[in-house]
């Protein structure tokens, strides 16, 4: 064990967990949100930064922040960064805490995915483009082991595959020789109607405590109104309400039940992990919080 990975859906108190677990084995956090490593999104992407103070002491999380908001970012520079930030915890005798809900992000780190940045080849596309899914998929198999359905559910994902393998096969130098990961992963989840609870009382303790104004600033420093709605939930209705579109009490409403919406996609996507073979030692989310603490503890000492 090299790692320890906190997951669960939105609103369910992995933050909290992640930090108090932090605080107990004298570490830092690394987050693992898609969302967080934007500067000024903080209400919104509910970063809690008040849960990082345990006893009086800040716990240190990375990346969060690192990039303004509008900027592109994608799983490629995510898992550059965690591994610059996780070799130098390794160096510091530290073990890492990684926190998210961003299921690709988390899966990234944990199933040790060889992510390559990969230019697009034109000509190689042009001509691809000529067969069929089922010759493409033919194509692909003789390249790679499939170990799913994802790079050939289309022809444009088959075409970019079969260019990333093409690319790898021109480029062995390329692949990046990252530090193997060994994690112990923990979940902290609540019955559905607890969920549900969570969520439309951490809604509107953020409407009350300025996401409206923050998503406001984030439109009048030239973040376009466009980015705001692709980031999706807060930001998608909150600037739906802001330019118009949507009541208040409209936006309130449908924001809740697609927070409710997402968090079941959460769940969904940490039940897939667990069908590939990813061990999840679960927490009941209502548990006191020294008793989950306690449960970690032991979990972990037996890993050790």
């Amino acid at each position: 064990m090299n790692l320890i990975a906190v997951l669960g859906p939105t609103a369910g108190g992995k933050t909290s967990f992640a930090a108090h677990l932090a605080a107990e084995l004298k570490t830092e956090v690394i987050s693992a949100d898609s969302r967080q490593i934007y500067r000024g999104m903080d209400i919104g992407t509910g970063k809690d930064l008040q849960d990082y103070f345990i006893d009086g002491k800040q716990i240190k999380c990375h990346l969060t922040d690192i990039v303004d908001a509008g900027v592109k970012y994608n799983l490629f520079e995510y898992q550059k960064e965690f591994f610059k930030v996780f070799v130098d915890m390794q160096n510091r005798n530290l073990l890492p805490v990684l926190c998210g809900g961003t299921g690709l992000y988390l899966e990234s780190v944990v199933r040790n995915y060889k992510l390559i940045d990969v230019p697009q080849n034109p000509s190689l596309r042009q001509d691809l483009e000529k067969y069929s899914l089922s010759e493409l998929k033919d194509m692909l198999q003789k390249m790679k082991t499939l170990h799913n359905n994802t790079d050939t559910d289309t022809k444009k994902r088959a075409i970019r595959a079969i260019e990333i393998e093409t690319f790898i096969k021109e480029n062995p130098m390329v692949v990046p020789s990252y530090p193997k990961i060994e994690p112990l992963i923990f979940g902290i989840k609540n019955p559905r109607d607890v969920e549900r609870e969570k969520i439309a009382f951490r809604l509107k303790e953020r409407l009350e405590n300025g996401m409206v104004e923050e998503i406001e600033g984030l439109l009048k420093n030239g973040v376009s109104e466009e980015t705001l709605i692709y980031y999706g939930l807060e930001y998608k209705f909150v600037t739906l309400y802001i330019t118009g579109k949507l009541s208040y009490s409209e936006m309130q409403s449908l924001l809740e039940i697609a927070i409710c919406q997402f968090a079941k996609r959460q769940m969904t996507w940490f039940r897939r992990m667990e069908r590939m073979g990813i061990k999840i030692n679960w927490i009941d989310g209502r548990l006191p919080m020294e008793k989950k603490i306690s449960f970690a503890n032991d979990i972990i000492n037996n890993c050790l």
